[in-house]
């Protein structure tokens, strides 16, 4: 491998709740070397989100157009004409700044991603240390009716199975240990290939 090209993208992956986004959030302030991905989505901005900061947000007709022009890397259609993708674009602006690519997405993005970027790609799997937690931790935001709770228990329950196909674990029981967990990984996951062979 070509140890000139540093390259990277590190990507984040956790069933809803297991608390990936803290963990990215985190990485972000500690290292100037990385840089998060901005997903495109075409839900309407919410109250604060900035286009091209929180989000590339777009109308469905020019995310179906990017789609058929294959400038996504990887995309979802998560409820219906409700999309969020990743642009190859973005990769391309991140890493011209001399930046390895930080992703925080959910773990069908997570697979593609990892699936076209091969040995650059570090994926990481964070997961909650038990089912129950994870339930509880759900239950307890307060933020969702019995209906759309419930939806979101199985569709955790299936993303759950989805472990093996990552690189590495990562169990957040104890938020500092699974912080220094995650710098560490991605310390040694940087340096790794970066260093001339």
């Amino acid at each position: 491998m070509n140890h000139m090209d540093n390259k990277k993208l590190i990507i984040f992956t956790a069933p809803s709740g297991a608390g990936k986004t803290t963990i990215v959030r985190h990485l972000l302030k500690v290292r100037n070397d990385i840089s998060f991905s901005i997903s495109a989505c075409t839900r309407t901005p919410r109250y604060g989100e900035v286009n091209g900061m929180d989000y590339y947000f777009m109308n469905v007709e020019e995310f179906n157009k990017k789609i058929k022009e294959n400038q996504f890397v990887e995309y979802e259609e998560v409820y219906e004409n409700q999309y969020y993708g990743t642009l190859k674009s973005e990769i391309s602006r991140l890493w011209s700044l001399g930046k390895s690519v930080l992703f925080d997405v959910d773990v069908k993005g997570a697979l593609a991603v990892k699936q076209k970027y091969g040995d650059k790609a570090l994926s990481i799997f964070v997961k909650p240390p038990s089912f129950d937690i994870l339930k509880h931790r759900l239950t307890s935001r307060k933020t969702e009716d019995d209906e759309s709770l419930k939806k979101r228990i199985c569709r955790v329950k299936e993303e759950m199975t989805y472990e093996r196909y990552f690189d590495v674990t990562l169990i957040n029981d104890d938020l500092n240990s699974a912080l220094k967990d995650a710098e560490s990984l991605v310390e040694n996951f940087l340096s790794l290939q970066s260093d001339p062979a």
